[in-house]
């Protein structure tokens, strides 16, 4: 089987490996479609992030879907044949943290792609995969695109749940990207009443305008333009940073409402915020990171029609192309989410 392996920055290959068998418990999927997600284009470009970088070749990707080949002994309640979408996070289940219900914390996590342990964990895009029943996802009549947006999705479920209740409420998205957008259209389900977009690229502005934004502003053509929200103590209930950029996060503070909740998405390393404003509006600042039992709630969303993440998935090009996707991906002039066809 074919694998999309990054070796060092932009050197990434196609490569020859065993296709792997299902044993007893598990289940055979032969992938069909993934999306590069940010943390893969990091590894691409520069070879890692933070203090996380490559120190043996991985296989990239956790955004995928696919069909079931083979059922192993003792799996049931899935089907050969059918579309699932893979969930990359696979917890031990027997942690202090998972026996709290707490998954995504995970003292033993084992999540597609990552390069944080040594040995690193070998990732999803490759043309079979053998899987945990536990993390698929039936997608019913999505398409396989539609069903490996699942994993971004559920980060933004997780992210609103930590939120908490969103109806009435004003929002404000930093980050313009797929995770930005798919919090605007999980805010908009939820029954946000208004919803403010910021980027620097007019193409993500555009797409957040088309999926449900109610304003988009080009911080970087109207750097003033929040300041009209300042008034009055500031204007919005909930803020979604998906930048990772202290800039943006400091510059929505002043826009916030007194105790209003930060959403932290974005992951770009340490910051130096405005505690002093923090304090004295009694703003909360919470955390999220990654999802677990989110993952299943997105695919019964897709599949009922009540996201619509389709309009998203700007590229898809076959695994033969991978670099070239890449290369797409790493344009966010052109680029939202670049998917890779496995077939």
């Amino acid at each position: 089987m074919k694998s999309v392996v990054i070796h060092a920055p932009r050197d990434l290959r196609i490569e020859e490996h065993d296709a792997p068998a299902p044993g007893p418990g598990e289940v055979g999927v032969a992938v069909a479609a993934g999306g590069i997600c940010g943390s893969d284009l990091h590894y691409y470009n520069h070879g890692g992030f933070g203090t996380i970088r490559i120190r043996e070749p991985m296989v990239l990707g956790h955004e995928v879907s696919g069909r079931i080949t083979e059922l192993g002994a003792g799996v049931t309640g899935l089907t050969i044949g059918d579309l699932v979408a893979v969930s990359p996070s696979r917890p031990c289940y027997d942690c202090a943290y998972c026996h709290e219900g707490l998954h995504n914390h995970c003292l033993n996590m084992r999540f597609y792609g990552s390069a944080m342990p040594f040995p690193h964990i070998q990732g999803a895009f490759r043309q079979q995969l053998v899987v945990d029943p536990r993390q698929c996802a039936p997608a019913g009549d999505l398409t396989a695109g539609e069903a490996a947006m699942a994993e971004p999705l559920a980060v933004c479920l997780h992210a609103a749940r930590q939120a908490g209740g969103l109806l009435g409420k004003r929002v404000l998205v930093t980050g313009c990207g797929p995770i930005g957008l798919l919090c605007i259209l999980v805010a908009r389900r939820a029954g946000a009443a208004e919803i403010v977009a910021t980027d620097l690229t007019d193409f993500t502005l555009q797409m957040a305008a088309q999926n449900g934004a109610d304003r988009v502003i080009n911080s970087g053509t109207e750097p003033e333009a929040l300041r009209g929200y300042e008034a009055g103590k500031g204007h919005f209930d909930v803020l979604f940073e998906c930048t990772g950029v202290a800039q943006a996060l400091a510059g929505a503070i002043a826009a916030m409402r007194p105790q209003g909740v930060i959403m932290q998405l974005g992951l770009g390393g340490d910051m130096t915020l405005p505690v002093q404003a923090l304090t004295a509006k009694e703003l909360q600042l919470r955390g999220s990171f990654r999802f677990h039992e989110e993952f299943f709630t997105g695919v019964e969303l897709m599949r009922k029609g009540l996201l619509d993440v389709a309009p998203l998935i700007t590229q898809t090009m076959g695994i033969d192309d991978a670099v070239a996707a890449f290369e797409v991906a790493s344009d966010r002039t052109q680029a939202m989410k670049a998917q890779i066809t496995f077939d």
